[in-house]
């Protein structure tokens, strides 16, 4: 390559200097994001670690510390915990019978051990207390690190030491834009020297222009914090998201063998050299660690089942194995689902990666299929449609069957329908949050699909002997985690929107309420059906309610309309307590949720929302069903805070019925606008304080407005709705 002239070179130089300055820039922002994120995190730990040793007891200082019978008149002196001895001090401590001076001074010391003891183990959690300044200090400093982490991108690693290279190449490129009378007097190894370190600079510099640097530093000088009131609103919505940023400053601890699934070491040694590439992914998705072991447990073994306990994201711990492939090249993939998940895996890997999405399902998916063998993606099918489907060319990189027990039965055509694509497949991914310890000859069945020679050699005794036994057998095909082995933060909300599709029969009584122009009967359409196969909603919740009785869980089913609740605790038997509506009364409302409570198996509690929203105690349950969204959101919160609240011990999760191209997502969409103004009548309005049932007239304006759409998108003119909506309807 030509050295630069003089003047290019002066040039280069002072473009070398302004990069430099945006790496520096960079690193000090990152270096000082991170900086605020541990300060804020060791001041918020400090209350809960005071907390941990004023539950030790002062018996646990005895053991540690020469003359133990000493110690023993510090509780007559109001010193009973290790936080006591603390607080008293070394003078505080001298002042009781019997302690000198050198025993204070162990006392003390063995109490700082096991503060500090304390402080490596603590199971920090954000407390929900906008009140708190130390709290909300530590989520503005995780939001600013959250935005600062995403301007930086790819430069966040690599700043420091591009700034440290330009420092030195341009230093010694310096001479090559001296004066001519200069260079004439100079080396010619010098000049050479001085020319390289300009190439070198100009390459480093070519390089930070166009891998984005100059704009990273941009927009990391133009940060700016949301407000206070904002950010806590995002964490009362997105906690997993704000302890995900969290643990990538600090460690949060957990069992690292159980979120290895306490797998052999030589699969968890190949599982961690295995790279994950997350080029694919959008920012809306922050593996954690367990995921992303996971994804990459997957990519390994090749031929799986993941067998997380709900709520653990196996789904997007898929979706990172799919854009992993994809970014090593891999074209095609499929997903084979239950007809009730379809539209939510296809809303998520759009929200969550680049990938395309594509519908193998309904009238056109002859079309769609020729689509997806063309163009490749992620085509999405249901189990029913599978059979019909076949596979054209290139077989798929990745199968992901969802709600693998789907397929235990051999016989079954939509299970040979299945063994058919998994043997063409190159990678198979099977999920499925239904524990399979204990049945053998179901579990052994799934494996057949994956690893025959594994399921040969997998019988009775194993489970037999231990569960221990079972996992070393499963352990090249199955990997499972519980919550509590993998969510150190616990108690956490957990929120999922389940997209469905109506059907014929549900489907016909919407277009009927949005001909009749009722916005109350087209929000609960979706269960005027007379079977509970006839709704999609209905379907999708007996799936979740079975699923989650199954890990052991008790579920609240909340609606605001009393003949949705009707449907649903007609269709789940004898699993349903109550209903709670707002005609019973409080000492059978306590009844039904103390027998609720003290059930000693899975039980489903069906409540009106509105009834029991305020003044109910559920932390038995943790899963809660939202059987639509709410004109109110203050009262969809209340009542996911009967169950996530103080005395809850299990992650709770909440699910939202939600159907597309409805009511629903009308709904969605215009309260997601709206929310500050909702959330400021609701929360701070006198009126609504006073008077609970006053209603503000833009949600009458919300509903005909909703009403107006639909029409239009369904009859293509908003007819005159033949009922008006009032107030208290809503």
């Amino acid at each position: 390559m030509r050295a630069p002239s003089r003047r290019q070179t002066r040039a280069l130089l002072a473009r070398a200097a302004e990069a430099q300055a945006d790496a520096e820039a960079i690193a000090d922002i990152v270096g000082s994001a991170r900086a605020q994120v541990l300060e804020a995190y060791e001041i918020a730990r400090e209350p809960q670690v005071w907390t941990a040793i004023g539950k030790m007891s002062i018996e646990t200082v005895k053991d540690t510390v020469d003359g133990r019978a000493r110690l023993d008149e510090l509780p007559a002196h109001g010193i009973y915990t290790v936080a006591d001895v603390l607080r008293a001090g070394p003078d505080g401590l001298v002042g009781v019978p019997g302690i000198g001076e050198g025993t204070a001074r162990k006392t003390i010391h063995a109490a700082e051990q096991l503060q500090r003891a304390a402080r490596d183990s603590v199971q920090f959690r954000i407390e929900f207390d906008p009140k708190n300044p130390d709290m909300t200090r530590l989520l503005r400093a995780l939001t600013n690190w959250d935005a600062v982490w995403r301007a930086a991108g790819i430069h966040e690693a690599n700043a420091p030491q591009l700034a440290a290279e330009l420092a030195t190449q341009r230093r010694i490129a310096e001479p090559a834009a001296a004066g001519r009378l200069r260079r004439l007097f100079m080396r010619a190894g010098d000049k050479a020297v001085a020319d390289g370190a300009a190439r070198r600079t100009q390459e480093m510099v070519e390089t930070a222009e166009s891998s984005g640097l100059l704009r990273a530093a941009q927009q990391l000088r133009a940060v700016r914090p949301p407000t206070d009131e904002q950010i806590w609103r995002d964490f009362e919505l997105h906690s997993a998201d704000y302890y995900g940023l969290l643990s990538q400053v600090v460690g949060l601890g957990g069992d690292v063998a159980a979120s290895e699934g306490f797998l052999p070491a030589d699969i968890v040694e190949r599982v961690g050299a295995q790279q994950l590439d997350t080029s694919r992914l959008r920012d809306t998705l922050r593996l954690r660690g367990y995921q992303s072991f996971g994804a990459r447990f997957a990519l390994v073994q090749r031929r799986v089942v993941l067998g997380d306990e709900m709520g653990l994201g196996k789904t997007v711990q898929a979706i990172a194995t799919m854009a992993h492939l994809a970014a090593r090249g891999a074209t095609h993939f499929l997903v084979v689902c239950p007809a009730s998940v379809l539209i939510n895996w296809a809303r998520e890997i759009a929200r969550h990666s680049t990938l395309s999405v594509i519908s193998l399902h309904g009238n056109g998916r002859a079309r769609a299929a020729a689509r997806w063998r063309d163009e490749g993606g992620v085509g999405v099918v249901t189990f029913g449609s599978l059979g019909a489907l076949g596979i054209p060319p290139p077989r798929p990189a990745l199968l992901i069957v969802d709600e693998a027990h789907y397929v235990k039965n051999p016989d079954a055509k939509r299970s040979q329908a299945v063994n058919r694509v998994a043997a063409q497949s190159d990678r198979v991914l099977f999920l499925s949050g239904t524990p399979m310890e204990n049945r053998i000859d179901e579990f052994r069945a799934l494996i057949e699909h994956l690893r025959p020679e594994i399921a040969a050699g997998m019988g009775p005794e194993h489970a037999a002997i231990s569960v221990e036994a079972f996992r070393r057998a499963a352990a090249p095909v199955y990997l499972r985690r519980n919550q509590p082995d993998v969510l150190t933060e616990l108690p956490e909300l957990v929120q999922v929107d389940e997209w469905e599709e109506f059907g014929t029969h549900d489907g016909a009584a919407y277009r009927a309420a949005v001909r009749d122009g009722n916005f109350m009967a087209m929000r609960r359409a979706a269960f005027a059906v007379r079977r509970p196969q006839e709704s999609a909603k209905l379907t999708r919740l007996l799936e979740l309610v079975r699923e989650a009785m199954t890990n052991d869980r008790k579920v609240v089913v909340f609606s605001y309309f009393r003949d949705v609740l009707a449907m649903v605790g007609a269709s789940l038997g004898a699993d349903a307590c109550g209903p709670i509506t707002g005609s019973t009364s409080v000492a059978d409302r306590q009844r039904i949720v103390d027998e609720f409570t003290a059930s000693p198996t899975p039980a489903v509690l069906v409540c009106q929302i509105e009834a029991a929203g305020v003044g109910v105690n559920i932390q038995a349950a943790s899963v809660v069903i939202l059987c639509e969204p709410q004109v109110k959101p203050s009262i969809e919160a209340q009542a996911i805070a009967r169950a996530h609240r103080m005395g809850q011990v299990r992650t709770v999760q909440v699910h939202r019925l939600l159907i597309a191209d409805s009511v629903d997502e009308r709904m969605i969409e215009l309260l997601g606008s709206k929310a500050q103004l909702f959330d400021a009548y609701v929360r701070h309005s006198t009126i609504a304080q006073a008077a609970p049932g006053a209603v503000d007239i833009s949600e009458v304006q919300l509903a005909r407005m909703i009403v107006a759409q639909e029409q239009q998108r369904l009859t293509g003119t908003p007819e005159q709705a033949r009922r008006l909506v009032t107030a208290t309807e809503l």
